[in-house]
Formats: C-alpha cells, structure tokens, sequence
C-alpha cells in the first residue's frame, strides 16, 4: 500500500453553511454560486492565466465533514430512497477509502486584487469552507458523452417540492430584499429539493426543521408534501 500526501490549494466559499440541504449536485441551483480563494503560494495570477478561456473547472476536493468516519464498502444512496445498499465505488457518497471529492462548475470570472486570487463560481454542491486540492479546466469533447448510461442517476433529481413563506417569513424577506434580491428564489429553489434524510420523507406527521443558508438560520415546517418557511433570522 502507498500513502500520498496533498496540499490544499484552496477555500471554497458558499453559501451553505452547513452540509445539511447542500444540492446533491452543481447546477441545481440557480442562485446558489460561490468563491474558490486560492492560498500561497498557489495565489499567483500566473497559475490561473489562460483559466478565463473555459467555461467550466472540475474542482477536487475534500469532504473534510466527514473524512473521520472512515469508509464503507456499501452504501444508501438518497436517490434510492435511503433504503437500498449500492458498492461504494458505484456512487458518489462522502464516505470513501480516501475522502476525495470532484463538482463540475461553471467559471464566471477570476479576480486578482494584490495578493488575493479569487475563481468566481456558479451554482455549485460545496459548503461553505471545503478544502480545495486542485483545479482542470473541463474539455467537452473528451468529457461530454450525453449517451452514456448513469445507473439510478440517470435524470436530475426532481425539485419540485412547493415552498411556502408565512407572514413572518414574508416580512423578513421585505427587509433583506436590498441586499438579498433573490433570497425567495434560492430559498425556494433549496427546499424545493426536500433535502429532508430519505428516511424523513413521506413522514405523515408535522415536522420543524432548519438551516444556516447565506447569513440566515431559515427554519420552514413539512407539512405532508409542503414546505412552510416559519422564518429567516440573521445568524
């Protein structure tokens, strides 16, 4: 057996803060872009030139929440209904020999102020303060193959769970609407995925729940198939 050794390149910055309602992939949602700031000595405009040219990165990382729970050779996926064992090796689970992880992302931009170079992401599947190890450029042609087979995770996962924003939600929402203008749409578009534990779902009894998304504690209620959002405090 050989053991390597990586040095973390980078700190993603999102806006969930917490691995909790995290999209079970990038481009889910629409509002739900970040940052990649790269660390020394890797801060350097010369390790990014030419980067601007592609429309998209794979971003390597690590899932530094869960590394410590070591591996299993079986697991259930979410998209199973959490009930179905499934090789670890034929899915995407945190917890794996080595706790590697890889997210397809749209690059929008890259900033370089001084000793700051910063990757403007789009919608992206990272929490907040994930460790970065390295960045590719993505090719098309050798990566885009519309006809191959996805086993159980052929189509996007549906997010169609109807979110509602009671009257204290609403007025919330009216404060932050300077600063947050799209704050309704990524919420919505957050728990229209019911990022509920698979074992939640179908549940027939009423049931709080919260999350820290951007800098709110959005704390909404299943209520048969409907999310009630009860509030959105400022952390």
């Amino acid at each position: 057996m050989t053991s390597f050794s990586f040095e973390q390149i980078g700190t993603i910055h999102s806006p969930y803060k917490e691995k909790f309602a995290v999209p079970r992939q990038p481009g889910l949602i629409e509002d739900g872009g970040g940052e990649l700031h790269l660390h020394a000595p890797y801060n350097q405009p010369e390790a990014v030139r030419g980067l601007e040219d592609f429309s998209h990165i794979w971003v390597m990382f690590i899932f530094h929440q869960t590394m410590e729970g070591g591996w299993r050779p079986t697991v259930r996926p979410p998209r199973l209904g959490g009930n179905t064992r499934t090789g670890v090796f034929a899915t995407r689970s945190t917890f794996r020999p080595n706790p590697l992880g890889m997210s397809l992302i749209e690059l929008k931009g890259i900033r370089c102020q001084g000793q700051n170079v910063i990757l403007q992401l789009g919608s992206l599947d990272l929490v907040d303060g994930t460790p970065v190890v390295d960045i590719k450029p993505y090719l098309p042609f050798a990566e885009s193959h519309p006809q191959a087979r996805a086993g159980f995770a052929q189509h996007a996962p549906e997010a169609n769970m109807p979110v509602e924003f009671l009257p204290q939600a609403e007025q919330q929402l009216a404060e932050h609407a300077r600063q947050y203008p799209h704050l309704r749409r990524f919420i919505t578009q957050v728990l229209g995925q019911d990022p509920r534990p698979a074992y939640r779902k179908g549940e027939a009894a009423e049931r709080d729940y919260a999350v820290r998304l951007l800098e709110f504690n959005v704390r909404w209620r299943v209520t048969g198939s409907l999310n009630q959002v009860l509030s959105l405090d400022k952390d």
